[in-house]
């Protein structure tokens, strides 16, 4: 069932957002919802980041489906959803009690960074609306996401974090170098 890509049927048709195809295959007793391709992209990975809600609210229907199986570069479907800024998905997603909102992916980086990073202010206002958020998790090289926004000049982000008594403006990265 697998194409030379490590595609299967199902991943295609999210990826694709057909949603009546994803429907049809959902449907079926066999299908494997966690089944990677060969990036290690799950269905509801693939389309989370497209930030199609409609196949995402399919997807996650199922008993059986991962929210936090990490791809080859450890992004969950959370981090990959906070990196394109799709709000909708966002939403849907942290709606389960069994997603981890502060899972590390590659470079360390959680979904609140990768959010800061791209200045995707509302998506960062969602996360931090969450009692489970750590807004102090530093990455590989000790920048933490109040840094990340701040390099970028994203200064509605900047002031979320900086309006949080938990966020420490002060925190040095692994080269000496505060976000301010």
């Amino acid at each position: 069932m697998n194409t030379v890509l490590g595609l299967t049927p199902l991943l295609r048709a999210a990826h694709n957002r057909h949603e009546g195809a994803v429907r049809q295959l959902l449907e079926r007793n066999d299908i494997n919802l966690n089944t990677p391709d060969q990036g290690g992209q799950t269905p509801l990975s693939s389309t989370a980041g497209n930030g199609d809600e409609g196949v995402v609210r399919l997807v996650l229907e199922r008993n059986n489906v991962n929210l936090n199986t990490a791809d080859k570069y450890y992004q969950t479907p959370l981090s990959g959803v906070a990196q394109s800024g799709h709000e909708g998905a966002i939403r849907i997603l942290l709606g389960r009690n069994d997603v981890n909102p502060n899972t590390v992916g590659e470079y360390g980086q959680t979904p609140l960074s990768r959010a800061a990073q791209n200045g995707h202010e509302e998506v960062v206002r969602i996360l931090l609306e969450r009692n489970d958020i750590n807004p102090n998790t530093p990455d590989k090289d000790g920048r933490m996401p109040l840094s990340f926004a701040t390099q970028d000049g994203y200064e509605g982000v900047v002031g979320m974090l900086l309006r949080r008594s938990d966020v420490n403006p002060n925190t040095a990265d692994r080269y000496g170098l505060t976000p301010l």
